[in-house]
C-alpha cells in the first residue's frame, strides 16, 4: 500500500467527531468483504483499492475533511469500478452486520449458519424466526428448520410408524428445507412447533345472504389472518345494492358495501401480524352489481388488501365471441333484472385490468369441470392469488420444489426432482394431520378432502442453466415435461399413502375412483403457487415467473440498499468476456440489457425479463403448467407501460382457450403501491441522482404488488 500525498488527514465521523484518515483501515474492512466473498483474504487488491480510494478522496475533496459516509461511497464506487459488485455489497453492510469470530456471520443479530446471505436472514428476521415474550429473536435458520420438520414429522406417529421412523423423516424434511431444495409455505414456517400451529396458507369461506353468516364470516377471517392464512370469497349470494329487506322494510346496501367492511377488518388486523392479510373477492359476472364491481378498484385506494375477480362462465364467454348477451339475475330471487351485452361488459373488465390490474378472470366452469371432488358440491372461489380452488370452508397446504437447485454439470436431475416430490406429498400430507385449525368446520371439510398443493419455484434459473430462453418453444416443452413428471410422481405418492393410511373420505365418487383408482390419499396433489417470501429464503425466482430484472437495487432495511445482479448473467458476462461496469448500471437502470452495447444476441434472448416478454408466451406458459396442476396455476401476465387494452383482451381470451382456470394481468405503473419501481439513488455527494430499478425487501418476482406476492 502506498502514500497518497493529497489523501486527507482527518475523516469526520456521524457524530461530528474527527477521527484520522487511515489507509489501512480501509485496506482492512475491503479485505475482509473480500473474504465474505471469495473465500479467501486478498491483502494487495485491498491495498489496492485503498490507494484508489484515497486518490478519489484527494481529487474530490481537495483538502475539505470528507465524512465517513463519503468514504463508503468511494469505497463502493471503486470496488464497482473495479469489477467487483457482490465485494461491494459486503463492504456497505460491513459496519451494519456483525461478523463474529466463529464460522457463521451474523446478520441483524442472527447467525446465519446455513449461509442463506443477508436478503434471506432479513425475510426470517420479519417473519420467520421464533421470539420470546419480548419480542428478541430466539432461534437461527437452522433451529427454525429443525422446529419445523420435527413437528411436521410428528404426523407419522399417527399411523403407527416408529421412533426411529418418525426421527429419520424429521432429517429428511430437515435437509431439504435446509438446502433450499424445499420449502412450505409460511404459516408452516412461522408456526410448526409453536403453541398456534395454524399451518395451512389457503382458505375459502362461504358469504350468504344473511347479516348473522355474514359477521360469522368476519369472525373466522380475522382469526385465520392473524395466524397467517389468506382468505377468498364469492360475494355473489348477497343480494344486489337497492334490494329488498323484507324484516326491516328498508333496501340492501349490496355486496361491495360488506367487500370493504371484510376489507378494513383485514387492515387492523395485518397491524399486529407477522404477514400481511389478503383476501379475494369474487363476483359472478351475472350479478346485477357486476358492473361496480368491474370499477371497485379504479380509484387506487379502495379494497387494498383485496385482489378480486370477476367469475367467468363459459357462456359469457362464448358471447363475447358470438356477439350474445347476458342475463343479469337477482340472487334473492334468481329473477332476471336485466342484460347487458357480453362484449360491453368484457371491454369494461379488461380497461379497469390495464388501467388497474383489477379485476382478474377466474374461469369457474373449468375450475369445476376439472375438479376431482365436484361431487361434494360446487366450488364458488379461490384463495387470495387464485391457484387454490377450494370448497367454502376448505384450507389447503402449499409447498415448493427449487428446480434451481436441480440443473448442474449433467443437465437437470430428474431422479432427484422424483425424490423431492416424493417428500414434498408425505411433508404436506403430515401437516394436514398436524394443524391446529381455526374453526371445526375448516378441520372437518379439509380433512374430508386432503388437497395438498406441491409446486415449483426457480423455474426461470433453471431454464437459464440450461440455456432455453423463457420465450420459446423449447422452454414450453420443458415445463411440459417437468410438471408432468411431478404430477406422474406426486400421484403415484398419494396412492400408495392411501394404501397405507387410507383414502381421503372423498374418495367414493370422486373423478381419481371414476378413473379407476383403487387408493389416492389427496384429493389433489399439484399447485404452482407464487412462493413470494419462500423464494426468498431459497435465492430463487418466484414460482414459474421469468426473472424480473438482471439487476436491480433492493431496501433490505432502512438506510441499507443492496445492488443485486443476477448471479447466472454475471457468471455467462464473465465467463464470455462481455462483463463491464456500463452493463451492470444499464442493468441496474432498466432492468434488463435488451439494448445493452457489447451482450451477445443469444445472451440477451436467454436473459429476457418479465416486461420484454409477448403477453401471449407468459399465458402459455401459464397453461402449460396448467395441465399438470390439479388445483391452478398462480401467475402474473406482466405488461410493459406501453401495452394497450387490445394486449389485455387477447390475453384473457387466450387463457380461457387454453383451458388456464383463471388469470391476472398486471401492467406496469397502474397501482399506487408497488414493490417494484424506478427511483432515485444517489450515486456520490456530488454528483446528479441516478435512476435505479427498485424494490422492497420482500419482493421475490411476479406480479410486482403488494397482495400478488402474499
Amino acid at each position: 500500500m502506498k502514500s497518497v500525498p493529497d489523501a486527507p488527514k482527518m475523516v469526520r465521523k456521524s457524530d461530528g467527531r474527527l477521527e484520522p484518515f487511515q489507509l489501512a483501515k480501509i485496506a482492512r474492512s475491503v479485505s475482509k468483504a473480500m473474504a465474505d466473498v471469495m473465500g479467501h483474504p486478498s491483502r494487495a487488491k485491498a491495498a489496492a483499492a485503498a490507494d484508489r480510494v484515497a486518490t478519489v478522496i484527494a481529487e474530490t475533496f481537495e483538502g475539505r475533511i470528507p465524512s465517513t459516509a463519503d468514504v463508503r461511497d468511494a469505497v463502493e464506487e471503486t470496488l464497482m469500478q473495479l469489477h467487483m459488485p457482490e465485494v461491494a455489497k459486503a463492504y456497505v453492510l460491513y459496519p451494519t452486520l456483525k461478523r463474529p469470530n466463529g464460522k457463521h456471520k451474523t446478520y441483524f443479530g442472527i447467525a446465519d449458519d446455513l449461509k442463506l446471505g443477508v436478503n434471506a436472514i432479513k425475510v426470517l428476521e420479519r417473519r420467520y424466526l421464533k421470539k420470546d415474550e419480548n419480542g428478541r429473536i430466539i432461534e437461527t435458520p437452522s433451529q427454525m428448520f429443525r422446529r419445523v420438520a420435527g413437528a411436521v414429522a410428528q404426523g407419522e406417529q399417527r399411523y403407527g410408524a416408529p421412533t426411529d421412523v418418525i426421527a429419520k423423516a424429521a432429517e429428511e424434511f430437515y435437509r431439504a428445507m435446509a438446502a433450499g431444495e424445499f420449502l412450505p409455505n409460511s404459516p408452516t414456517l412461522m408456526n410448526a412447533g409453536n403453541p398456534r400451529g395454524q399451518l395451512a396458507a389457503c382458505f375459502v369461506l362461504p358469504i350468504r345472504d344473511e347479516l348473522e353468516s355474514i359477521f360469522d364470516t368476519l369472525k373466522a377471517t380475522a382469526l385465520i389472518h392473524q395466524s397467517g392464512g389468506g382468505t377468498g370469497f364469492n360475494f355473489s349470494a348477497i343480494r344486489p345494492d337497492g334490494d329488498l329487506v323484507r324484516s326491516t322494510g328498508g333496501v340492501a346496501s349490496g355486496p361491495l358495501s360488506f367487500m370493504q367492511l371484510f376489507d378494513a377488518t383485514t387492515e387492523v388486523i395485518k397491524q399486529g401480524g407477522r404477514r400481511r392479510g389478503a383476501n379475494m373477492g369474487m363476483l359472478d359476472v351475472t350479478h346485477p352489481d357486476v358492473e361496480r364491481f368491474i370499477a371497485l378498484k379504479g380509484d387506487g385506494l379502495t379494497l387494498k388488501n383485496f385482489n378480486i375477480s370477476v367469475a367467468a362462465t363459459d357462456r359469457f364467454l362464448r358471447a363475447v365471441a358470438t356477439g350474445g348477451t347476458v342475463e343479469l339475475v337477482n340472487p334473492r330471487t334468481g329473477k332476471k333484472t336485466g342484460s347487458r351485452k357480453a362484449r360491453e361488459l368484457f371491454r369494461e373488465i379488461c380497461e379497469q385490468a390495464w388501467a388497474t390490474g383489477d379485476p382478474g378472470l377466474v374461469f369457474i366452469d373449468e375450475i369445476n369441470r376439472t375438479n376431482p371432488t365436484r361431487h361434494a358440491g360446487r366450488i364458488e372461489a379461490t384463495n387470495p392469488c387464485g391457484e387454490q380452488p377450494l370448497h367454502p370452508y376448505e384450507s389447503c397446504t402449499l409447498g415448493s420444489i427449487n428446480l434451481a437447485k436441480l440443473v448442474g454439470t449433467n443437465g437437470f436431475d430428474w431422479e432427484k426432482l422424483a425424490r423431492l416430490t416424493r417428500l414434498g406429498v408425505r411433508f404436506l400430507d403430515d401437516v394436514i394431520d398436524i394443524n391446529t385449525y381455526p374453526l371445526p368446520r375448516v378441520a372437518e371439510v379439509t380433512k374430508e378432502h386432503r388437497r395438498i398443493g406441491l409446486g415449483v419455484m426457480g423455474f426461470a434459473e433453471a431454464l437459464v442453466a440450461l440455456g432455453i430462453p423463457y420465450a420459446s418453444p423449447r422452454a414450453l416443452a420443458f415445463a411440459d415435461k417437468l410438471m408432468k413428471a411431478v404430477w406422474t410422481e406426486g400421484h403415484k405418492t398419494s396412492q400408495a399413502l392411501g394404501r397405507l393410511r387410507g383414502d381421503f373420505p372423498s374418495f367414493k365418487g370422486s373423478r381419481w375412483q371414476k378413473m379407476g383408482r383403487r387408493h389416492m390419499r389427496n384429493a389433489t396433489v399439484t399447485t404452482i403457487a407464487p412462493t413470494g417470501t419462500i423464494s426468498i429464503i431459497a435465492g430463487c425466482s418466484s414460482g414459474i415467473e421469468p426473472l424480473f430484472a438482471i439487476a436491480f437495487v433492493r431496501n433490505v432495511m432502512e438506510g441499507t440498499r443492496l445492488l443485486e445482479v443476477n448471479a447466472q448473467f454475471e457468471r455467462i458476462a464473465r465467463g464470455r468476456g462481455f462483463y463491464s461496469q456500463d452493463i451492470l448500471f444499464h442493468a441496474a437502470q432498466t432492468g434488463n440489457v435488451a439494448r445493452a452495447k457489447g451482450v451477445p444476441a443469444p445472451v440477451k434472448k436467454l436473459f429476457q425479463t418479465a416486461l420484454e416478454i409477448p403477453p401471449a408466451w407468459h399465458v402459455k406458459m401459464q397453461a402449460a403448467f396448467q395441465k399438470w396442476s390439479d388445483n391452478a396455476v398462480s401467475k402474473t401476465i406482466n405488461l410493459p407501460e406501453k401495452a394497450t387494452i387490445e394486449d389485455v383482451r387477447k390475453a384473457y381470451l387466450l387463457a380461457w382457450k387454453m383451458k388456464c382456470k383463471g388469470i391476472t394481468v398486471y401492467r406496469y405503473g397502474t397501482k399506487q403501491e408497488q414493490v417494484l419501481s424506478v427511483g432515485s439513488l444517489p450515486r456520490g455527494a456530488d454528483e446528479a441522482a441516478t435512476a435505479q430499478l427498485t424494490v422492497d425487501p420482500e419482493y421475490a418476482g411476479g406480479c410486482p404488488t403488494p397482495n400478488c406476492n402474499y
